[in-house]
C-alpha cells in the first residue's frame, strides 16, 4: 500500500501521542486536527486496510473504525446475496 501520502498530513509536524488519547476530549482533540487534513480519507483507508486498533486515523477513532468496518463486511456480504452460493450437484 502507498503511504507517500503520509508526508502531506497535518500530522506530521505534531507529538504522535495527540492521536494516541486516553481520553475522548483527546479524541475531539485530534479529531479537530484531522477535520480539515488533505490526506484524511487515505488515512482513514490505511487504518482499515491495517486494521489499526490504536489511535485517530483520517479522523476516526477506534470505536468509529470498528464501525465502519463492519458496515463494509454487511454491505459486501449483502452484494453477494444468496443467488451467488454454490447449489448442489444432483447426480443420476
Amino acid at each position: 500500500m502507498d503511504t507517500s501520502w503520509m508526508a502531506e498530513g497535518k500530522c506530521r509536524t505534531l507529538a504522535p501521542s495527540m492521536f494516541f488519547p486516553s481520553d475522548g476530549v483527546g479524541v475531539d482533540v485530534a479529531r479537530r486536527i484531522c477535520a480539515d487534513c488533505p490526506v484524511k480519507g487515505p488515512c482513514l483507508e490505511y487504518a482499515l486496510y491495517n486494521r489499526i486498533e490504536h489511535g485517530v486515523w483520517g479522523g476516526a477513532s477506534e470505536r468509529e473504525r470498528r464501525r465502519i468496518a463492519r458496515q463494509r463486511r454487511l454491505a459486501a456480504r449483502r452484494r453477494v446475496g444468496p443467488e451467488t452460493v454454490a447449489q448442489p450437484v444432483e447426480t443420476a
